[in-house]
């Protein structure tokens, strides 16, 4: 039986994150992978911030780069933001995942692919000893001192050592158009309880004339697919044309909460597997990168003392909430407050944003990471914006972050 320091579920960006962060240190790292190619299949939009290439330590993945956005209603009303210069980037999504898998690499971390995690017992003692399948139905076991999940939002680490999964899980779905009528430089998102209802719509050019075009919305009877369909005809309708078929298509689920713990005796979880996503936007690859770094500090101090219980490795719930934690209640309290708007509140709360000093704060204050910084200046300087949920609104900013966790979702509002 192999065995080794650590075994990472996961060769996405929060895997390979931490698996750099570990073989680095000098420990003895396997990365698994249940896809037989890493990268493959695409998982998310791949619109990032400069924190993510600065976390890569590389531009090599950059495609193009965003200086501005529009912000479209249900009834197609809109508002648009330009900065000075580039906001966020587009990126080859699969060559971040490549890219990082090899640094992780460099440093002496060994990658497996085709091999699927099944099941782990953790005996009172000793190594957590792991299952799993390769491609051709045989099993392969592997005792490993820590067992690192990031296998995503469907984690099976999380399932086999008992850590509770995110509260939702919004369905996406996404398709590569290879031209595009748009322009290079904005992305387009699309609001409306028909069209994308708990989430939004986007339209994200990908630097080589074609974009991105996708959806996230609540679970529920209706399709991502559908929601999907009805995009794209929002699409042709602001732009006047018909689409071109994809050439790709991108099918995922976003998890949408937070996990109670993301570490437990012999074992931890990163990135989408610990619901290390941004509420508001459902984007989690800066997050999940910063917090494997976290959690590669918190693993190699663990792995040199030979304490991995579940109080030791408890700091690095400490810490990552400590860094991110306050952004995801407010961001989630916010989201609360989106999903109960009809499609004609969302028409005012675009009209609101109009105004030349508010798209000024929006330009100033954006921030694509922590996007609660921009809405709370945002309800600071709109009345019309606070009167949407005038005791909601004004307990928030004026008792601050506390308050988030404790509004009740509340039904959605039909359309109006």
């Amino acid at each position: 039986m192999e065995r080794v320091d650590a075994l990472v579920v996961g060769a996405g960006p929060a895997g390979s994150t931490v698996a750099y962060g570990l073989a680095s240190r000098g420990h003895d790292v396997l990365v698994v992978e249940e896809h037989g190619r890493v990268g493959h299949p695409v998982q998310c939009a791949g619109l990032v911030s400069q924190r993510v290439l600065d976390l890569a330590g590389s531009r090599s993945m950059v495609l193009g780069a965003v200086a501005g956005a529009t912000v479209f209603g249900p009834s197609l009303g809109s508002v648009s933001f330009a900065a000075d210069g580039p906001r966020a980037f587009v990126i080859d999504r699969a060559g971040l995942d490549v890219y990082l898998a090899e640094r992780a690499a460099k440093a002496g971390a060994r990658f497996r692919t085709g091999l699927r995690f099944d099941r782990a017992e953790r005996p009172p003692e000793g190594p957590v000893r792991a299952e799993l399948t390769d491609e051709s139905g045989r099993r392969v076991e592997i005792e490993a001192r820590l067992l690192i999940g990031a296998d995503g939002v469907a984690s099976a680490v999380a399932r086999a050592v008992r850590l509770r999964r995110p509260v939702e899980v919004l369905p996406a779905f996404e398709a590569e158009i290879p031209r595009s009528p748009g322009d290079a430089g904005q992305v387009e998102v699309y609001l409306g309880n028909e069209l994308a209802p708990g989430l939004f719509g986007w339209w994200i050019p990908d630097g080589a004339g074609g974009a991105r075009v996708g959806v996230a919305a609540s679970a529920g009877p209706v399709s991502a697919r559908t929601y999907y369909e009805r995009l794209s005809h929002q699409v042709e309708r602001r732009f006047g044309v018909r689409l071109p078929g994809p050439t790709a298509l991108l099918v995922s689920g976003i998890p949408i909460g937070t996990v109670p713990h993301t570490s437990t005796d012999r074992a931890l979880l990163v990135g989408d597997a610990a619901a290390q996503v941004k509420p508001l936007s459902g984007g989690g690859i800066f997050t999940g990168m910063r917090c494997a770094e976290i959690a590669a500090g918190v693993a190699d101090r663990g792995l040199r003392s030979g304490n991995l219980s579940a109080e030791a490795l408890a700091e690095y719930d400490r810490a990552w909430r400590a860094e991110l934690g306050e952004e995801f209640r407010e961001a989630m309290f916010l989201r609360r407050l989106f999903t109960r708007l009809s499609d004609r509140d969302l028409d005012q709360v675009v009209a609101a944003l109009q105004g030349a000093e508010l798209k000024a704060s929006i330009v100033a204050f954006g921030d694509i990471d922590f996007p609660s910084h921009v809405a709370r200046q945002l309800l600071r300087q709109s009345p019309s914006l606070v009167r949407l949920f005038p005791k909601a609104v004004s307990a928030w900013l004026g008792g601050g972050p506390a308050l988030a966790p404790d509004l009740d979702p509340g039904r959605r509002r039909t359309a109006q």
